[in-house]
């Protein structure tokens, strides 16, 4: 299995936030998911396409979220991303939102995200997808 660590940088913007200019909890996990997405794409996994072409598409079935400290308005955030755990239909992840550039951790999160078919029942992660997991 590959530990290596994806990163995604994101801005935060003012309709991500409350009238405190702090972001609400719920963007966060906003911020996770694009995360997730271009990491699968970063290795060749459109989503789209893997809908379209053989009815897959990856949900979250399980979501642990540590909220550290806050963000604010225009911060700069690093989202990360590592694959834990391949399993025979899930992907185990741990991602982190970190403050740029002090490198505060923001929030720690374990994902679980299922592979779903085109009846959104669970079923096995091809063997092409992610196989060094």
């Amino acid at each position: 299995m590959t530990t290596a660590t994806f990163q995604w940088p994101v801005r935060v913007y003012y309709e991500d936030t409350d009238s405190g200019g702090v972001v609400y909890h719920s963007i966060y996990l906003n911020y996770m998911e694009r995360a997730r997405t271009e990491w699968l794409r970063s290795l060749g996994f459109d989503q789209s396409r893997l809908a379209r072409e053989r009815g897959l598409v990856f949900a979250v079935s399980q979501l642990e979220v540590k909220y550290l400290a806050p963000a604010h308005m225009d911060d700069q955030l690093m989202i990360t991303l590592t694959l834990a755990k391949r399993g025979g239909a899930s992907l185990h992840l741990r991602q982190e939102i970190h403050r740029v550039p002090d490198d505060t951790v923001l929030i720690r999160a374990t994902v679980r995200v299922a592979m779903l078919d085109g009846h959104f029942k669970p079923t096995r992660l091809p063997s092409d997808i992610l196989p060094w997991g």
